[in-house]
């Protein structure tokens, strides 16, 4: 299997755009740390950013923004079909239903 960088490069800047975007929703918001997703972010480790995302707009009642953003990021990650694999709730569970959650509110 022949393995297209470019595409895959491409996909992972518009992964980290939608992080990004996510990230700044909530450097806004005072007692937000930031900290560990930045380190996550500075080694390319989008997954666990995400994880780290979704934990701080959970904790923190993120806006439909936040969460949209956030799907972004688990759909071009194709985080939503791993998750129907799991026996768990997935950081992708918890996204999709906040998005739903925020979504009606609006």
């Amino acid at each position: 299997m022949t393995v297209d960088r470019e595409a895959l490069q491409a996909g992972w800047r518009r992964t980290r755009g939608h992080l990004d975007a996510a990230r700044a929703r909530l450097a806004a918001r005072p007692g937000v740390d930031l900290a560990v997703t930045v380190e996550f972010l500075e080694h390319n480790e989008l997954g666990l950013a995400f994880d780290c995302l979704v934990d701080l707009g959970d904790d923190h009642d993120a806006s439909l923004a936040f969460w949209q953003d956030l799907d972004g990021a688990a759909r071009e990650m194709r985080l939503y079909g791993d998750a129907l694999h799991k026996p768990h709730l997935t950081s992708a569970d918890l996204c999709r239903r906040h998005l739903a959650a925020a979504s009606e509110q609006d």
